[in-house]
């Protein structure tokens, strides 16, 4: 069942445009959106520290809420929770009182009366993680860690931290979206990111089967040419398939999707000499990018890897603001 989720500026934003919870990059403001890349950038001297850890959440409990399996967006937020020297609670879903018939409600009330602060949401289902916002208590901030096909935002904001430290800036950026965009939440965030913090041109490139009908109202060009999609690009990010979630036969084969939308070192040759690589993982070689590339000197994939943590830190610390900063008011 797909949940349908609220107005974003309804619900992310306290009443003094703090972050509240990040559910969404449809909707924040270029304002917002440049502040959690400045605060993530701000962590990234500290992950090369001897003690990587700073006081922002200290006596705070994060709940990893994951009903979906995720071992490296999981991980990633577990250690940027430790670095804000927070409470880690990782909820065995497979385990839990859910798989035993209790109600999502029933399991978020019971976490909310151990004085949970934070609840880390991943789900299968389209809008669980802005349900959840709606129902939890005023104190109890929620992060969207990807929801079904809707959204993916802190993926979607490392993105743009590893495209901000590796180009400058958006205004005069081509950034091609290549792969499975009917399938992708990161793909969505992505888009609604690059247009508010100002990219030139946003495109998507693959087969008809593979893009959402409405992906031109959302901001994006759409090719089904790779090779005229790629001419003149800046930045090129590549999507992994996402065949668990294909309910039917969108494609041919793996093999005849990497002949046409694959990224080879011959296609890249078609972007601009000094265009990024970029991949959210976990990568399909051979099906959506040559290992050459992947490797290669234009990848900035494992940059990606290194940012997701700081940027995770980033919209915790952030949204903990936005939450203390609510309950002030409330005090006052």
């Amino acid at each position: 069942m797909t949940m349908n989720p609220l107005d974003p500026s309804q619900i992310q934003l306290t009443e003094d445009g703090r972050l509240k919870h990040f559910l969404t990059t449809e909707g924040l403001s270029k304002e917002i959106l440049t502040e959690i890349l400045d605060t993530a950038d701000s962590f990234i001297g500290t992950q090369a520290r001897s003690v990587k850890t700073v006081p922002l959440l200290r006596g705070k409990t994060v709940v990893n809420l994951f009903f979906e399996n995720s071992t490296r967006t999981r991980s990633t937020f577990e250690l940027a929770a430790k670095r804000l020297s927070a409470n880690i609670l990782n909820l065995d879903i497979a385990r839990s009182a859910t798989s035993k018939g209790e109600t999502l409600m029933d399991t978020l009330w019971n976490l909310e009366s151990m004085y949970s602060d934070m609840f880390v949401v991943r789900h299968a289902d389209s809008g669980a993680a802005h349900f959840i916002a709606q129902h939890v208590t005023p104190n109890v901030a929620v992060i969207n860690a990807g929801d079904g096909r809707h959204a993916h935002p802190t993926q979607a904001m490392l993105d743009m931290l590893t495209i901000r430290r590796e180009k400058g800036s958006f205004e005069n950026l081509t950034v091609a979206i290549v792969g499975d965009i009917l399938h992708s939440r990161v793909a969505r965030s992505q888009i609604y990111a690059l247009n508010t913090l100002g990219a030139k041109e946003v495109r998507v490139i693959g087969p008809n089967t593979l893009l959402p009908q409405e992906i031109e109202s959302l901001g994006a060009k759409a090719y089904n040419n790779m090779n005229q999609g790629l001419k003149g690009v800046d930045v090129i990010i590549m999507l992994r398939l996402q065949k668990e979630r294909m309910q039917n036969a969108l494609l041919p084969s793996e093999a005849e999707f990497y002949r046409l939308y694959g990224l080879s070192t011959d296609k890249l040759a078609l972007a601009n000499p000094d265009a990024i690589v970029m991949h959210p993982g976990p990568i399909n070689r051979g099906v959506e990018i040559e290992s050459a590339v992947a490797d290669g000197p234009q990848s900035v994939i494992l940059k990606q890897v290194s940012n997701g943590i700081p940027m995770r830190m980033a919209v915790m610390a952030m949204a903990m603001g936005g939450q203390q900063s609510g309950q002030n008011k409330e005090e006052v």
